[in-house]
C-alpha cells in the first residue's frame, strides 16, 4: 500500500543482504549448474566445428601452414573465451587480451619466416602481422595457389580462427542461448570457402561433419536449458544425465520423459544433418557453380611500368655482345631460355598485353610453388646472373617451382610474378649481378611438320594489332603462295623471310641496319631492294605478317647457345646469343616456334646481292637519317655506364606511412569502444542529473553511487532497499556517508513534498564526493578497470529483465 501523504514512512522489513559475485558484460549460468564434463565437451565441439571450417582453407594456402596458424588460433581463442568467462573480465578486456595474444603468437603461427629461428618475433614480424590486419586479405585474393608461403597471408587463417573462437567460447558459457556459439563458426567456414578456390577440400565431409556436429550440440545445449527450466519448476533441483546436471535429484518420471524427447530429437537431427551436409558440402552444386572472391578479383600488376624488352635488343648484342650476361646449368638440348613473350603491337612497339587480363598481360604474384598442369619432360636448371638486370627472369618451358637462392633471396622472393600461359616470369623488385635462382620446369612435346599438317591452328584471343603497315598483308599473300595446310602457310612465310632477306646488327664493319620495329622500320624493310636486318625486325615482320592471315602468332625475345653440350654442361650467356624468334600455336600441339630470321653469315655482297623473288638492279640507297640512340627505361637496363645515369634512390616513405597507418587503425579499434563507454557513462550521469522530476534527480544520484560502486567492483544486489545497499557500501568503502545519503534519500523519495532545487544540488554535491572518495579508496589499476567497466550498463538490464527493477524513481515505493 502507497502511505498516506504526510505520514511517515514505515520501516522497511529487515531483508539479509547477501552480496553476489560481480556478473561479467554476459551473464553466465550459475556456476556450479554445469558439470566440468558439459563445459569440455562445449570446449570440444566448438574446437571441432572451428577446425572443419578451417580446413576450407587448404586449396588456397596448400601445405601445413595455414593448420598450424588455424589450430594455434583456435585453441588461443579458446583459451581467452574461458579465462575472460572465469574471471569475469568484460569486454574491453576481452579485447585487449585478444589482440596481445595476436601479437605475441602472431609471428610464430602467421609469419614464421619473420622470426628468428621460428619464435623470437622480429621488426619484421611486427610489421607483417600488424600490417597483414589490413593488407593480408588482397593477397590472399590475388597471389596465384598456393599462397600459404608468403610471409603475411598465414594470418587470415590465424585472425579469423582466433577471433571467432575467442567469440564462440564466450557464448557458449556467457549467454543464456548458447547455440549463438554455432554464429562464429559459420562465419569463419563461409570465410574459408569465400578466400578459397573453386575446388574446395574434402566438401562432402566437411558439410556432413559441420552440420552434424551443429545441429546436435545445438539440440544438446536446448534440451538442457528446457529440462532445468522444467525441473526447476517442479522444485526437483538441477537437470542431469546427459544434460551435465545432477543427475541424482531427477524424479523417474521426468527422467523418462527426457530420454523419449532425446531419441526423438536423436532420428530427426540425423535426416536434418545429411540434408545439410549434402548442401553445405557441395554435393549438390557442382565446383563450377562455386562463386569465390578470387574469381572476381583482377591481380593489380600494371605492365604499363615496364618497357618492352625488345626495345634494348641491339643494345644488347652491341654493349655485350662478348660479355657474359648470365649462367645456366642444366639445359636440355635445344631448349630455348625465354626472357620474354610478346603479342601487343602498337606500331610503335611489341609488347605483352597490358590489360592484365588475357594473354601475355596475365602477371601474377606466385610463391616458390607454382601451379602447372603442361604435360612434357621434367628438367631443373640453375641460373647466376653476371650481368643482366632488370624485371625480366630468363626460363625456359612452364614452371613448377621458382627458387631464388642468392643473398636477397628473401627480398626478390615476395616480388616474383609468372604467366602461366606464356611461362614467363617477371620480378618487380629487378635482379641484378651476383643473383642466383633455381628452376624445376615442363618442356612441351615438339612437334615436327608432319605430324601438324593435319592439325589447325588453334583459336586464340590476341591483343588488335594497330599501326600495321599496308604491304605486310601484301607481302603475305605472296609468300602463302600455294600452300594449302596452316603449317605450310606459316612455313612459306619464315621461309621466305629467311632465305630472301639478308643479316646485319648494324654494327661497326656490317651492313646498315638501323635499330627498332616501329611501323616505319618494318615497312622498310619489306619494301627495300634488300631485306638487310637482324631478329628483331624479321620476327616482328614474320608475326605481323601471320597475324594479317587471320592467325594468331607472338613474338619471344630470349637466348640460346651456338652448340649444345648436355644438360651437365654450364653455359655462359652472351649478349650475341640473344634471339628473337615467332610462335603459332596448333590445335593439340600448343605454341610452335619458326625461326624467320636469315643466317648469320648471310650478309648483302655490294657486287652481287641476292635478289629477292622479283630481282631487279640494285641501286644504291641514301644513307638513313641519323637515329638518336635508344633511351632504356630502368627495368631493362644492363651495366651501360656510358649511356646510364646512376640515380641515387631517396628514403621510401611509403612502408613507414602504411606501418603508420595500421597502428592508427590499431588504436582507433582499441580505444574507440572506451570512449563510446566514458561517453556514456557521462550521458547517464547528465540524464538522471537533469531529470524532470526534483525526486527522480535524489533518486538518480544514488543510483549513480550503486552503478559506480560496480563499476569498482564492489557487489551491490539488486531488489534491496537503499539502506540494505548503503549497509552493504559502508563495509566497503567505511570512510564514505554513504548511510546518511542513503537515508536522505529515502527522506526525500518517501516524504511530504517535493525537494526543493538546492536540496537537490547539495545531494548531489554529497554524491559526488562520495564517489570520489569510492575511487581513492582504490588502486590506480582498479580505478583504471572502472573507468570503462560496463558491469553497471548490463546488470541494470539484467535486474530488469529478470523483473527485479529497483523501486528507487516512483515516489511511495522503495
Amino acid at each position: 500500500m502507497r502511505p498516506r501523504r504526510g505520514a511517515a514512512p514505515a520501516a522497511p522489513a529487515p531483508r539479509a543482504s547477501t552480496p553476489r559475485a560481480s556478473t561479467p558484460l554476459f551473464p553466465p549460468l550459475p556456476r556450479n549448474a554445469r558439470a566440468p564434463w558439459a563445459m569440455a565437451i562445449d570446449a570440444g565441439v566448438i574446437a571441432l566445428l572451428l577446425f572443419v571450417s578451417v580446413l576450407g582453407f587448404g586449396p588456397a594456402f596448400g601445405g601445413a601452414g595455414y593448420l598450424v596458424a588455424g589450430i594455434g588460433g583456435i585453441v588461443l581463442g579458446i583459451l581467452i573465451g574461458f579465462a575472460g568467462w572465469r574471471l569475469s573480465l568484460n569486454i574491453v578486456i576481452v579485447a585487449a587480451l585478444t589482440i596481445v595474444v595476436y601479437l605475441l603468437f602472431g609471428g610464430p603461427l602467421a609469419a614464421p619466416g619473420t622470426t628468428i629461428l621460428g619464435v623470437v618475433p622480429t621488426f619484421e614480424t611486427i610489421r607483417t602481422i600488424v600490417l597483414g590486419i589490413v593488407f593480408s586479405w588482397k593477397d590472399v585474393l590475388t597471389l596465384v595457389t598456393p599462397v600459404g608461403e608468403f610471409d603475411g597471408t598465414l594470418v587470415v587463417p590465424f585472425l579469423t580462427a582466433l577471433l571467432m573462437a575467442v567469440l564462440a567460447t564466450s557464448f557458449a558459457l556467457r549467454l543464456k542461448n548458447a547455440t549463438w556459439a554455432l554464429l562464429p563458426a559459420a562465419v569463419l567456414f563461409v570465410t574459408a570457402i569465400a578466400f578459397g578456390t573453386r575446388e574446395a577440400a574434402f566438401p562432402a565431409l566437411q558439410g556432413l561433419v559441420f552440420a552434424g556436429l551443429a545441429l546436435t550440440w545445438a539440440a544438446w545445449r536446448r534440451h538442457e536449458r528446457r529440462a532445468a527450466a522444467t525441473i526447476g519448476t517442479s522444485g526437483a533441483g538441477a537437470a542431469g544425465g546427459a544434460t551435465g546436471l545432477d543427475a541424482s535429484r531427477i524424479d523417474p518420471e521426468t527422467a523418462k520423459k527426457l530420454r523419449t524427447t532425446r531419441l526423438a530429437l536423436g532420428a530427426g537431427l540425423v535426416v536434418t544433418a545429411l540434408g545439410l551436409g549434402f548442401v553445405t558440402g557441395g554435393i549438390l552444386v557442382p565446383a563450377a557453380a562455386r562463386e569465390v572472391i578470387r574469381d572476381q578479383i583482377v591481380p593489380p600488376l600494371d605492365l604499363h611500368d615496364y618497357a618492352s624488352p625488345l626495345v634494348g635488343f641491339r643494345s644488347y648484342v652491341r654493349d655485350f655482345k662478348e660479355e657474359s650476361l648470365f649462367t645456366v646449368q642444366g639445359l636440355p638440348n635445344d631448349a630455348r631460355i625465354r626472357l620474354a613473350t610478346l603479342d601487343d603491337y602498337d606500331g610503335i612497339v611489341y609488347n605483352v598485353g597490358g590489360d592484365g587480363t588475357t594473354g601475355s598481360g596475365t602477371f601474377t604474384r606466385v610463391s616458390s610453388e607454382i601451379t602447372n598442369d603442361v604435360e612434357g619432360e621434367p628438367a631443373s636448371l640453375e641460373f647466376t646472373m653476371t650481368g643482366l638486370d632488370g624485371v625480366w627472369l630468363p626460363d625456359t618451358g612452364y614452371l613448377d617451382a621458382f627458387r631464388f637462392t642468392g643473398d636477397r633471396a628473401e627480398e626478390l622472393g615476395g616480388t616474383l610474378h609468372y604467366n602461366a600461359a606464356t611461362g614467363v616470369a617477371l620480378n618487380t623488385e629487378g635482379v641484378t649481378e651476383g643473383d642466383e635462382y633455381a628452376i624445376d620446369t615442363v618442356l612441351p612435346e615438339t612437334f615436327n611438320d608432319e605430324q601438324l599438317s593435319s592439325r589447325k591452328v588453334d583459336d586464340i584471343s590476341m591483343p588488335r594489332a594497330t599501326g600495321v603497315p599496308d604491304i605486310v598483308g601484301s607481302l603475305a599473300s605472296e609468300y602463302l603462295g600455294d600452300a594449302e595446310t596452316p603449317i605450310e602457310q606459316v612455313r612459306n612465310i619464315a621461309s621466305n623471310l629467311s632465305q630472301n632477306g639478308f643479316f646485319s646488327h648494324g654494327l661497326e664493319g656490317e651492313a646498315v641496319s638501323r635499330a627498332g620495329h616501329g611501323a616505319e622500320r618494318i615497312a622498310s624493310l619489306l619494301d627495300a631492294e634488300q631485306m638487310i636486318g637482324d631478329d628483331e625486325q624479321y620476327a616482328v615482320a614474320m608475326a605481323l605478317m601471320v597475324r594479317s592471315m587471320g592467325m594468331p602468332a607472338r613474338v619471344v625475345m630470349g637466348f640460346y647457345p651456338d652448340d649444345y653440350t648436355g644438360p651437365e654442361s654450364t653455359y655462359e650467356i652472351t649478349g650475341d646469343q640473344l634471339h628473337a624468334w615467332v610462335e603459332v600455336p596448333f590445335e593439340g600441339a600448343g605454341w610452335v616456334r619458326f625461326d624467320p630470321t636469315p643466317p648469320e653469315d648471310q650478309v648483302p655482297l655490294e657486287e652481287a646481292p641476292k635478289p629477292k623473288s622479283d630481282p631487279k638492279a640494285q641501286v644504291l640507297q641514301p644513307p638513313p637519317p641519323p637515329q638518336e640512340p635508344a633511351e632504356l627505361p630502368p627495368d631493362i637496363r644492363t651495366q651501360d655506364t656510358d649511356q646510364e645515369e646512376v640515380q641515387e634512390e631517396g628514403f621510401d616513405f611509403l612502408p613507414v606511412f602504411l606501418a603508420a597507418g595500421s597502428l592508427l587503425a590499431l588504436l582507433i579499434v582499441i580505444f574507440t569502444p572506451l570512449l563510446v563507454i566514458v561517453l556514456l557513462k557521462l550521458r547517464r550521469r547528465k540524464k538522471r542529473r537533469l531529470a524532470a522530476r526534483p525526486v527522480d534527480r535524489v533518486s538518480g544520484g544514488w543510483d549513480e553511487i550503486v552503478d559506480r560502486a560496480r563499476d569498482l567492483g564492489t557487489p551491490v544486489p539488486y531488489g534491496s532497499t537503499r539502506r540494505d545497499n548503503a549497509a552493504a557500501l559502508a563495509t566497503a568503502y567505511p570512510e564514505a556517508p554513504v548511510l546518511a545519503v542513503a537515508t536522505r534519500a529515502d527522506g526525500s523519495v518517501f516524504g511530504p513534498g517535493e525537494p526543493t532545487e538546492q536540496e537537490v544540488d547539495q545531494y548531489w554535491t554529497e554524491v559526488d564526493s562520495i564517489v570520489d572518495s569510492m575511487r581513492r579508496s582504490r588502486s590506480a589499476w582498479k580505478r583504471f578497470l572502472a573507468a570503462w567497466s560496463v558491469r553497471s550498463f548490463f546488470r541494470r538490464r539484467s535486474a530488469r529483465a529478470a523483473g527485479s527493477t529497483p523501486r528507487t524513481t516512483t515516489r511511495g515505493g522503495r
